[in-house]
């Protein structure tokens, strides 16, 4: 079972970004400059992209998420792209077809995705299973089933053992990994879980994805390898800790202490970090840090960029003080709502419900829709048993009944009627799941721009900041070793 070579998938561009750059932070030229050299490192794979990240590609950069896909393939040459899918969706939480499923995997396939990872956010086995089915048949590479960890009385030992044997037994999954998104494993429940989940594996690989948000992962990987994990998932220094995944660095060290081998270009990998470096200070992106221990967060297990964002909605209206209620509230929902795993979307389905008990009068007085959807089904079965009063509850609200009359989402053909036959594949699948004013200022914007260097990004932003003030005539910037003068030779007051 101990493994004495370990493989990493690196998270840099996907969730190291997503992470800690809230997925905005990347545009496709800052990829595809680091690209070749990511190439060499000797990854096992890239962690890439989900739907979500390709509607952050269209919505803030105004950038084709198809075309950025094609062009990270032609500067890889031997490191596969993986994406993740999240259930029977594509960009939205609703769920789609099956037809614009299968769509959406063969496009993913057509432009350059290999590796897909296949997680349920309800860590339902047959979701995953049919997911992974669908996948396989349009042509993908490699195909990763995910067990969702979380901690509850129900997400013992023996349940994702038994996950783990139901994925392993399917021939079209050629691997299966732990994601925890919370980073809440712990050194100590890794040496009975790892082992339990790897007996049941078989031959199949086995691969480690933690997050650094309670400090808990820098501690747990160097114990993997021993428990029978064959690859880690770690990001690039400058993307790394905080709420992403170990440094890299950082994680390759401990294990050569402690005797575990590995193919990467530390070379290579530097220089990575090194680039990123750069970038983050040039794009003003804050670069991750070593989380603090917290012990009340095996009780809530919000991610840390909800309880930010929580925080400041709570200060808007005179709240925040009462953020100690709402961490309460979250633990009292997430039980009566049947302990969903908190990741995204049932994160933010418990906290806004908690949210909204603790400043109504009366709890359960105002339900959001997302709730309805879930208790009512929409999402999948919940892990545990919903309270019956909860469920009770919502299930007679007169907006359970309008949402359950809803429709089923249209297939493709029936989409295809409303978008128009005229449409691309790609751009019709972004229509058909997008509003159309963001793909419409997408499809202005034109070929994504594929070259960048953040030593001249400060320089850029200048002198596109002095374009935009008609006001400003003359500029002169000095420094060591540098000098540059601009003065406006128009009456509109452009700068040349």
């Amino acid at each position: 079972m101990k493994q004495d070579h370990v493989q990493f998938i690196d998270t840099t561009l996907r969730d190291g970004n997503q992470s800690l750059w809230g997925a905005t932070g990347l545009t496709t030229a800052m990829m595809l400059q680091i690209a070749p050299v990511l190439d060499r490192v000797g990854y096992h794979a890239l962690d890439f992209s989900t739907s979500t990240h390709m509607a952050v590609t269209v919505r803030f950069h105004k950038e084709d998420p198809w075309e950025r896909l094609r062009l990270l393939k032609s500067r890889l040459k031997r490191t596969p792209l993986t994406f993740l899918s999240t259930g029977m969706r594509f960009i939205s939480w609703e769920t789609a077809h099956p037809e614009v499923m299968a769509l959406s995997y063969q496009l993913l396939v057509n432009n350059g995705i290999e590796r897909f990872m296949v997680m349920d956010p309800m860590n339902t086995t047959q979701a995953v299973i049919d997911n992974c089915q669908a996948i396989a048949k349009a042509g993908a590479s490699e195909i990763v089933g995910a067990l969702v960890y979380t901690v509850s009385p129900i997400h013992d030992d023996a349940f994702f053992a038994h996950m783990a044997a139901q994925l392993a037994a399917q021939p079209f999954i050629n691997r299966v990994y732990l994601k925890d998104p919370s980073g809440l494993l712990t050194p100590e429940r890794a040496r009975t879980l790892l082992p339990a989940i790897k007996a049941a594996l078989g031959d199949k690989p086995f691969e480690l994805h933690s997050h650094c948000t309670i400090g808990l992962a820098p501690f747990t990987y160097p114990e993997a390898p021993s428990l029978g994990v064959d690859t880690l998932h770690t990001a690039a220094r400058p993307a790394a800790n905080g709420t992403s995944q170990p440094a890299v660095e950082n994680v390759v060290n401990n294990l050569q202490a402690r005797g575990v081998s590995h193919n990467l270009d530390l070379d290579a990998m530097a220089e990575v970090s090194e680039y990123f470096s750069r970038l983050t200070k040039a794009e003003g992106l804050p670069v991750g840090v070593p989380q603090e221990y917290d012990e009340r967060y095996f009780s809530h297990q919000l991610p840390g960029g909800m309880i930010g964002t929580m925080r400041r909605q709570l200060r808007e209206i005179r709240q925040e003080h009462r953020l100690p209620e709402v961490y309460e509230e979250v633990v009292r929902v997430r039980a009566e709502l049947g302990y969903p795993i908190m990741v995204t979307p049932f994160s933010q389905v418990v906290g806004t419900m908690a949210v909204m008990n603790v400043l109504a009068p009366e709890r359960y007085a105002n339900v959001p829709d997302e709730v309805i959807r879930y208790v009512v089904g929409r999402f999948g079965t919940p892990p545990g048993e919903v309270d019956p009063n909860v469920r009770d509850r919502i299930e007679n609200m007169p907006r359970a009944k309008e949402l359950l009359s809803q429709p089923p989402m249209p297939g493709v053909a029936e989409l295809r009627q409303r978008f128009g036959k005229h449409l691309s594949d790609e751009e019709f699948l972004l229509r058909a799941v997008m509003p159309a004013d963001q793909v419409d200022a997408m499809v202005a914007a034109g070929p994504s721009r594929q070259t960048y260097n953040p030593s001249v990004t400060p320089v850029e932003k200048l002198l596109a900041e002095l374009a935009r003030r008609p006001d400003v005539t003359h500029a002169r910037i000095e420094r060591a070793g540098f000098l540059m003068e601009l003065r406006s030779h128009s009456v509109a007051g452009d700068m040349s």
